[in-house]
């Protein structure tokens, strides 16, 4: 997992080849002028939803895992916390292969961070993580699905 301001993105480009792509989307568009939905960067190997999501407390946020694809989440219209816990202390649960997600409800995260508009937080294969914490009933938030 890494968290930092969306002004310092452009450093972790080497971490992965679409990186780049990432951070000229965002030099050339407006997050919160894009309408709601997924907008297509490079097929299926790198797009981005625009979503509002409901906000939940800590003990309703479910923690997720992906295989495939790495996850830049981005809060745009307050802060969001996140849940955190390395994938190699969640236990097996079944792999949705169609929707590259294993879902772990009832399994409380080992910690939390929270961002602000104007920051991000990646998220690995190797990292468990339950998003959509907030005080806010929705977020409006961004995410960047990038081939791993």
């Amino acid at each position: 997992m890494i968290v930092d301001t969306l002004e310092k993105l452009a450093l972790y480009e080497g971490l992965n080849p679409l990186f780049g792509e990432v951070v000229e989307f965002l030099k050339n568009n407006d997050l919160d002028k894009l309408e709601l939905g997924k907008h297509q960067i490079k097929g299926d190997d790198l797009y981005l939803n625009v979503t509002m999501a409901k906000g939940k407390t800590p003990d309703e946020a479910v923690l997720e895992t992906h295989k495939k694809m790495i996850d830049i989440q981005i809060p745009l219209s307050g802060a969001e916390t996140y849940g955190y816990t390395p994938l190699c202390n969640l236990p097996e649960m079944p792999y949705n292969e169609e929707k590259d997600i294993t879902k772990l409800p009832g399994i409380a995260a080992d910690s939390y961070v929270t961002c602000t508009p104007g920051m991000f937080a990646i998220f690995f294969p190797q990292d468990g993580h339950a998003p959509c914490i907030s005080g806010q009933s929705e977020i409006k938030k961004a995410i960047f699905k990038v081939l791993a």
